[in-house]
């Protein structure tokens, strides 16, 4: 019942999504989805990954049978394609064979298999529905909210030194190598995520059961939760707001070169195509979830979580897709959101609540600063910048703090019992007792 109670209220949310779309003259994420079926998908890595998710239920040889079945499939789509010269891309072959694995659950599998095949699918599926969900978040952001708040962000950034503007020079000057690095891991997220939930649910296969928590829950929740913020906080970007990306809607071509000067902010009005997909950064704070998760690994994959989080925080930076108080507030918000689930898994006691309850009063209090004490911050930043740094730093440690509190409770549970070894004199005695008992008996 809890799963089909689930399954209904996220059907109708695509199907709001759905409705909402189709009144800006856009496919929503139903018929986006659908769509690929047969025609070219925007992005086939994203397809693969999330076949690749669902494929941590099968055996090794189902395994290779739905890889190869699937870039058979995209074979003969690729030439299909050629040969009609339509839009190349691969990934359709994934998506078939996830598809082809939903209706082997329903009519192949019974019992348990059909319940582990089924969360396999509905994972992967998930992945995608989750990535389509959040372009028609995009577009319902740039058509809803006609001015942004970039200003008010601006002006808070001069307290935290303007790292925008800062790492947007450095970034220029690594040459086209250096942001072409960048781009890369900035766009394909969602393969530094797989790899580490890949890791998480390398068991499930021999278990026949999911852990309790891994990676993709904490994906999907933020970006269930983050798109909402960008409707109450809309922000476009540095590159946008005082950039050249802007055109005449920018306050003034200054991005990376000059820092906006400090003035009285306002909301500007701003086009209506480009997303207003800031506050938070979403993308620092999957890279966050990432790196959080990729610590229980070896190390390579700590190595990787790492190298993951600090070139998304170079791209989203460097690009001028973000602001500093974008960053901080994506930290914050992931930590929170990371904590809430694990406490769900294992139950809640008085820590998690509390650091639960930290963490949201200060994600609220950073984005009501941003927005009313913007001047402020600007003209006092030696006051301020080590003010939100000092509140991002409180969530972090009682975050560590926590964790470790409850994974020491975890490993006390699963410690074996000590062996109990025989003391000396109570062998002594016990030997002495049963010589006695033999001279009585023999007597």
């Amino acid at each position: 019942m809890l799963w089909f109670a689930v399954g209904a209220v996220g059907l109708a949310f695509l199907i709001a999504l759905e409705i909402a779309a189709r009144r800006y003259g856009e496919r929503g994420p139903i018929s986006d989805q659908a769509r690929e079926v047969i025609f070219a998908p925007k992005s086939g890595t994203v397809l693969y990954v999330s076949m690749a998710l669902m494929l941590v239920v099968l055996t090794w040889r189902e395994r290779f049978i739905a890889v190869g079945a699937a870039i058979g499939i995209d074979v003969v789509f690729w030439l299909v394609r050629w040969a009609v010269d339509a839009e190349m891309m691969y990934g359709n072959g994934a998506l078939w064979v996830t598809l082809a694995c939903a209706v082997v659950a329903v009519t192949r599998r019974t019992g348990r298999d059909r319940v582990l095949l089924l969360k396999g699918v509905g994972l992967a599926l998930l992945l995608v529905a989750g990535r389509k969900t959040g372009y028609t978040w995009l577009l319902i952001t740039s058509k809803t909210r006609p001015t942004v708040l970039d200003q008010y962000v601006a002006a808070a950034d001069h307290a935290l030194g303007d790292p925008s503007w800062v790492v947007g020079r450095m970034v220029a000057a690594t040459g086209p190598v250096g942001a072409h690095v960048l781009d890369w891991v900035y766009v394909q997220l969602a393969v530094g995520a797989v790899v580490v939930a890949l890791y998480q649910l390398r068991n499930v296969a021999v278990e026949r059961r999911f852990p309790g928590h891994h990676l993709v829950r904490t994906f999907l929740v933020i970006g269930l939760l983050g798109p909402g913020i960008y409707m109450i906080y809309p922000v476009v970007g540095p590159i946008f707001a005082y950039g050249a990306d802007g055109g005449h809607w920018a306050v003034a071509d200054l991005w990376p070169d000059t820092p906006p000067p400090v003035g009285t902010p306002q909301p500007m009005p701003f086009d209506g195509i480009t997303p207003r997909n800031c506050m938070p950064s979403l993308h620092t704070a999957w890279a966050t979830a990432i790196f959080i998760h990729s610590l229980k690994g070896p190390w390579a994959l700590r190595l990787l979580g790492t190298s993951w989080l600090i070139a998304t925080l170079g791209a989203t930076l460097g690009f001028g897709y973000h602001y500093g108080a974008d960053i901080i507030a994506g930290v914050v918000f992931t930590l929170t959101i990371e904590t809430a689930l694990r406490a769900l898994d294992r139950g809640w006691d008085r820590a998690g609540t509390q650091l639960v309850v930290h963490g949201t009063v200060v994600f609220a209090a950073l984005l009501v600063s941003y927005r009313h004490l913007s001047v402020e911050m600007a003209e006092h930043p030696w006051v301020f910048g080590p003010l939100l740094v000092l509140a991002t730093i409180s969530v972090i440690y009682g975050y560590v703090r926590v964790t470790r509190l409850w994974d020491g409770k975890a490993a006390s549970v699963h410690l074996p019992e000590p062996r109990r070894e025989p003391q000396p004199e109570l062998v002594e005695s016990g030997a002495a007792g049963t010589v006695a008992a033999d001279r009585v008996g023999q007597s």
